[in-house]
């Protein structure tokens, strides 16, 4: 699974710890979820797609060994 997380995070101005406060996790959660180590779950990731006014779908694809 890739992410565009890093790109809206950047495209609203926000640092990981901005991001990380306005969803309820740590900043080390969101540098494992850009850094694709860490799949988040369908609440969190619900919760970003809020966040950015994004569809889940535009957040995270899903590659082809998925």
């Amino acid at each position: 699974m890739t992410n565009n997380l890093k790109v809206e995070r950047a495209r609203h101005n926000m640092t990981q710890a901005d991001l990380a406060v306005a969803i309820g996790v740590s900043r080390q959660s969101i540098n494992a979820m850009e850094k694709n180590k860490y799949v988040p779950s369908t609440v969190l990731a619900l919760k970003l797609a809020r966040l950015f006014s994004k569809p889940v779908e535009e957040l995270f694809q899903l590659d082809s060994t998925d």
